[in-house]
Order: structure tokens, then C-alpha cells, then sequence
């Protein structure tokens, strides 16, 4: 199915942000460069996504514009991992939903900008998920708190170790759930 172009790919239809993944920063090495969701390109790599043919043809860029959201697409939708984490998603489109999808944006792509610096400074070829997971899953906030300590001379298990702390005391693991 060829999908319409959104207006915001790097948020998804079904809240993964899109812009915080792996696959997405194709400059830290990788063969798949994603263009977010239904960004140009998309439906050559996802050629069938029911989530998103169901916002289509309803005419809403995100499941949280639906009066049945969350439906059953959902039901089990943070229960595990893919290589981009799910585990916000509902609560992502909430948040979205409440603080406005302009402001939500914003934030996101202040996370996006911080994680293309620590992806360009401190990924030393092993790093690029953790700190997808770290950026995608911690509340800006806490990250920025995170870069403050961090200088030019930290070593890349340093900062991990920086974000691994900061997301203990949120109560928040940093791996994948598979």
C-alpha cells in the first residue's frame, strides 16, 4: 500500500518516535536508513502496516485523534521490543494528546538533536541502540540533567554509566525486551 506522506514521520501513527531509533540514523553506520513513519521512502521498506492503513482511512496521523483509541490494535502493542522500544508508545500518544502534538514535537526533536550529538561523539561502534533506548525512554529533563556531567573528555562507558544511573532512579531498564 502506498502510504500519504505525514506531516510528523519522526512520531509515528502508533506513538513509536521514529526519530529516536536505530534504523533512523543511518550516519552511525548501518545499511537501512528509516524515513519515519510513511516518510519518503517508507512503503518500499514497510509495505503493509495496519495501523497505520487504519489512521488513513480514517484521516487521522496519530491513533490518539480516534475515539476508540486505544483499540485492540493495541492491545498488546508495549508488551515487547522490536530494534526501537514500544514500551511508551501508549503513553507517549497520551502526552502528545494533552500537551499538543506541536509541543510534543518540540520536545522530541530536542531529544533527537541530543541524541545525534551522543550517537556522534561517544558511539564507538557498540552504543547506538543503548543510547537510542536511553534518550527514547528517560524524560528530557533527566537527560539534559545527564549532559550537563558529561564533558568532552568522558569515555563512552562513562556515559553509559551516566544514563544507566539516571534511569535507575526512574526505575527504568535500559534493554530491550524481547
Amino acid at each position: 500500500m502506498e502510504y500519504k506522506t505525514r506531516k510528523h514521520p519522526l512520531f509515528s501513527a502508533c506513538g513509536l518516535n521514529c526519530g529516536l531509533c536505530p534504523n533512523f540514523h543511518l550516519h552511525t553506520g548501518g545499511k537501512f536508513k528509516c524515513p519515519g513513519c510513511a516518510g519518503e521512502g517508507f512503503s518500499e521498506a514497510h509495505p503493509s502496516c495496519g495501523i497505520l492503513s487504519c489512521c488513513h482511512r480514517r484521516e487521522f496521523e496519530f491513533c490518539f485523534e480516534c475515539g476508540e483509541f486505544p483499540c485492540k490494535k493495541h492491545d498488546s502493542w508495549g508488551d515487547a521490543d522490536s530494534f526501537i522500544t514500544h514500551r511508551n508508545c501508549l503513553a507517549d500518544m497520551e502526552k502528545a494528546k494533552q500537551i499538543g502534538i506541536e509541543a510534543y514535537i518540540a520536545e522530541q526533536n530536542e531529544k533527537i538533536d541530543i541524541l545525534s550529538r551522543l550517537l556522534k561523539k561517544f558511539n564507538d561502534g557498540r552504543r547506538k541502540s543503548f543510547f537510542c533506548l536511553a534518550v527514547n525512554l528517560l524524560e528530557l529533563q533527566d537527560i539534559k540533567s545527564v549532559m550537563l556531567r558529561i564533558t568532552d573528555a568522558t569515555e563512552p562507558k562513562a556515559v553509559v554509566h551516566l544514563f544507566e544511573e539516571a534511569a535507575a532512579q526512574k526505575g527504568i531498564t535500559l534493554k530491550l525486551r524481547k
